[in-house]
């Protein structure tokens, strides 16, 4: 096909001094346009100045024989940015909101300026930007606008709460855009890349950075910003040569009677509705909440469901005084809560209704922007909080061609930037008291966009990015935070809506969800989950991404090859699409992809290498690594899987039955010296991409000495090939250096991301109870142990010798993908088997499959079924609701009793 070429265009790239900036600028001027080459010349952080970067590229592309300007602009000095392209090429065709910092911090560390210099950079500096080039854009009936979103924005990311607010702000921002250039042919999409860059470096590892090279991204790019191109309002994933769409996905939701029936116990009566994805809508704007309100209204009164009730909280509520905040606080005093009324105007009126209702509440009439007084109310009069609701909002709509600072800054202000401040405020009383329940408010405003609230849509879905990575802070706290986006009829809707649906758009009919989800009642319990409300209607809202389409890494990506598959790109319908929630799934197909090449597979030469080294591996001989261990060690590794001090036998020498936990086996082989290397054996190896995937441990001598030398002898027994990863599987017969004898046998089979292709077999061989899948029978468990695991756990873990840091430091936990330092597979593998012991006996041997992971400090909950001589059994974390352990079955040694404490 054709070249895409930009001859003739002007387009301005902001933050181009280096990264995907960088890359922009060189291929647009490599491809005829004339390029504005913004850059500050700062840091990462956002500190200093300097004209040196953007002077590079300008240098850079005209070596080439490409024309291009720089500029060392602030990008919330948008006017000065695009007034270059004017100056210097007459016209503004493309603008790619590029320019980005980085400060990251935990939410309980955050300070002001953290807060406002990302907002300012990302969503303030992307508005400045786009509003000066929009009047040039509508002029000439053209304009293209590209703005960076990233995965921290699309699903919140641990200790970004900043950075994740502004780039889901970029999303509602943008999609705003897109409704109102249509009809001028200015066409607005969001990318959200993962490219190596001065900030990417910060979080990845080399070895994946070298994969994620920002030529992935610049010709998804291209085609989006080509005149060519009629895709708008878009989202797009992409990176290591991996590109899929997505969009928002809403559940069918569950409708409800609009009477007095309407409680927050009869919401939870058909929770499972509201939260069923199998009839979805994929929606662009709002539900038609006028239909929905005639059918609930013919619906027979609801069923109560379980009584809710917050006697003995305290439930702050900001913007109270009328409509939405009015209507909570009248619901949550009636429930026993104690209320605080927070509203800039009239906060009195409410808190009398509740004071002649019998209810307890003060007034608060801070503004939102100066959270800590608002908060301060709650502290001084009941010594607590429990429950924030930030509602307060204003609206300022305005075309975007109309919009000024004035109007944009105000709306960012109340909505952004007063809940941050009013969150920030009850954080530490939150963590204080390990409680706290956060309500968020959105809109659908912001989560599709809409038509003259470009600064309303930037503001709310700020408010959902922000909630998402809060979330993710706080569960581990028992702080749960959610965000809604409700219909009702108020005074801020009175501005936009027909008087009549104002009225029969009652706020009373959003209340009930918002109390049950601040009650300890929901299953999941959720966090973390969007939910649109209205009309006596409950639904929950996600991401859908498509499938995608993955191109060979070995082979150089341009726009033209992108065209090519563009229908595989977006198509939703083909059965690849999934729901992604996290900043790990959406890193999914980026990393599976790394080991796609041309022809599906490696050439015929790595190929051959790479199996002939497997069958090399398979015949090596260890020389052995010795082992030894004493009653010390015994003790530390049964601490280290929750024994007690009271637990004798596990904790104290010279206790009659003092034993060796079964699941000390797999400590011996750990760091045994292996007779081959994982990068030998498959492609692409990064310790980065490396999952345990399952455990099997046989126990071969009895009783299990409490003090040895070991000597473990490590081989492999297979590889499989999973295409997009490698399977290693790898044996270890430990055996006594005195005597010989075998005492225990392990097999651990670890998942690799990316190390797959290579021709190996795609299924492993049957190795009876090493490789058995124990399926729970369709009964109620035999015996169920909880335990909590201490914050502590993982420490002390690790001094069984799994020195991981994964396991022990923040920084090197966010680089594989995790917010916090997260427990040891082999740790709540322990746990599980010390759960088995306890109640059926010792154990011959044990197999599990690990199926997600557990912060230190969460709760083990072990269901086991005794079938035969076998226990089966999985183990859920009782927080989340998840398995952890799953598949899982242990041989009992004949006739054994449960284990004497």
């Amino acid at each position: 096909m054709a070249e895409l070429r930009f001859d003739g265009q002007t387009v301005v790239v902001t933050g181009a001094g280096g990264g995907l900036g960088r890359a922009y600028a060189l291929f647009f001027g490599a491809r005829g346009a004339n390029v504005v080459v913004n850059d500050l010349g700062g840091s990462f952080k956002g500190e200093g100045k300097s004209s040196k970067a953007a002077d590079v590229v300008v240098d850079e592309i005209k070596s080439k024989g490409g024309k291009a300007v720089g500029n060392y602009d602030s990008v919330e000095n948008g006017e000065a940015i695009i007034e270059t392209a004017i100056k210097n090429f007459g016209r503004i065709d493309v603008l790619i909101n590029n320019a980005g910092i980085l400060r990251d911090v935990s939410f309980k560390n955050m300070k002001d300026q953290d807060w406002d210099l990302i907002m300012a950079v990302h969503v303030r500096g992307a508005y400045k930007c786009a509003r000066a080039a929009w009047p040039h854009f509508r002029k000439q009936k053209y304009g293209r606008v590209i703005s960076t979103a990233s995965a921290a924005g699309l699903f919140g990311s641990f200790g970004q709460c900043n950075y994740s607010a502004a780039k889901l702000a970029l999303v509602g921002f943008t999609e705003t855009l897109a409704k109102e250039g249509l009809k001028y042919n200015i066409l607005c999409n969001t990318i959200a890349p993962i490219a190596a860059s001065r900030m990417t470096q910060t979080v990845m590892p080399p070895d994946v950075l070298e994969n994620l090279k920002p030529e992935w991204v610049v010709p998804l790019v291209a085609v989006l910003t080509h005149k060519s191109n009629s895709e708008t309002g878009s989202i797009f994933e992409v990176g290591g040569g991996h590109i899929a769409k997505l969009r928002w996905e809403r559940s069918k939701g569950a409708l409800y009677k609009t009477d007095s029936s309407l409680t927050p116990g009869a919401v939870l009566s058909k929770w499972n509705e509201v939260n069923d994805f199998s009839q979805p809508e994929y929606p662009t704007g709002p539900a038609n909440f006028m239909e929905l309100l005639e059918e609930a209204q013919k619906l027979a009164p609801n069923k109560p469901g379980e009584n809710v009730d917050f006697k003995g909280k305290v439930v702050l509520i900001t913007g109270a005084g009328a409509g939405l905040g009015r209507a909570y606080a009248l619901l949550f005093a009636k429930l026993g809560a104690k209320v605080v009324v927070n509203d800039l105007v009239n906060p009195d009126d409410v808190v009398q209704e509740i004071q002649k209702m019998g209810g307890e509440a003060i007034p608060n009439k801070a503004n939102v922007i100066d959270g800590d007084a608002v908060v301060k109310s709650a502290i001084d009069a009941y010594g607590r909080i429990d429950v924030l609701i930030n509602n307060a909002g204003i609206l300022r709509d305005k075309a975007f061609t109309n919009m000024d600072d004035k109007l944009w800054d105000i709306v960012m202000e109340v909505h952004a930037r007063g809940t941050y401040k009013c969150t920030k405020a009850a954080w530490p009383y939150f963590l204080k008291q390990k409680y706290g329940r956060v309500i968020n408010t959105t809109s659908t405003s912001g989560i599709y966009g809409n038509f003259g609230q470009a600064n309303y849509a930037a503001a709310k879905c700020a408010i959902l990015g922000f909630s998402r990575a809060l979330a993710r802070e706080g569960i581990k706290y028992n702080i749960y935070v959610n965000t809604i986006a409700p219909n009702a009829g108020t005074q801020l809707t009175r501005t936009v809506m027909p008087e009549e649906m104002v009225q029969a758009f009652k706020p009373d009919y959003v209340a009930p969800l918002v109390a049950l989800l601040c009650s300890d009642k929901t299953p999941d319990p959720p966090t973390g989950r969007l939910y649109e409300v209205g009309s006596g209607w409950v639904a929950q809202t996600r991401w859908q991404r498509t499938g995608g389409h993955g191109f060979p890494v070995d082979v150089p990506l341009t726009p033209e090859a992108v065209i090519k598959v563009w229908d595989k790109i977006i198509n939703f319908d083909d059965g690849r699409a999934d729901n992604p929630e996290s900043s790990q799934d959406g890193l999914k197909s980026i990393m599976a992809n790394m080991s796609n090449t041309s022809g599906g597979k490696k050439s015929g030469k790595v190929d051959k290498e790479i199996l002939e080294n497997i069958e090399q591996a398979k015949k090596a001989q260890a020389e052995g690594t010795e082992f030894k261990y004493d009653e010390r060690d015994v003790i530390l590794y049964n601490l280290g899987v929750g024994a007690k001090r009271t637990e004798l036998p596990f904790v104290y020498e010279n206790s009659d039955n003092f034993q060796v936990l079964p699941t000390f086996g797999v400590i011996p082989p750990f760091g045994a010296q292996a007779p081959f290397t994982l990068g030998d054996i498959v492609p692409n190896f990064s310790p980065m991409m490396l999952l345990h995937g399952e455990q099997y441990l046989e126990i071969r001598k009895f009783p299990i000495p409490t003090e040895a030398t070991l000597v473990s002898y490590p081989k492999l027994i297979e590889v499989i090939d999973k295409g997009n990863a490698g399977i290693v599987v790898t044996g270890s017969v430990t055996k006594d250096a005195k005597t010989g004898e075998d005492v225990f046998y392990n097999e651990s089979t670890v998942f690799i991301r990316g190390s797959g292709g290579f021709g190996g077999p795609s299924k492993g061989s049957d190795r009876g109870a090493a490789t058995a899948i124990h399926k729970p029978p369709p009964r109620a468990p035999d015996a169920v142990v909880e335990e909590k695991t201490t914050e502590e756990q993982a420490a002390i873990y690790r001094l069984s010798g799994d020195r991981n840091p994964l396991h022990i430091d923040p920084e090197f936990s966010k680089l594989g993908g995790f917010k916090v330092p997260i427990l040891h597979g082999l740790c709540f593998f322990g746990f599980s088997g010390k759960h088995v012991l306890q109640k059926f006996g010792m154990i011959k041997n044990i197999k599990v499959r690990f199926a997600g992971t557990v912060l230190p400090g969460q709760t083990l909950r072990t269901e086991m079924w005794k079938v035969g001589n076998k226990v089966v059994f999985q183990t859920k974390v009782v927080e989340t609701g998840k398995l952890c352990i799953a598949g899982a079955g242990a041989e009992l040694v004949g006739g054994s009793a449960a284990a004497k404490l």
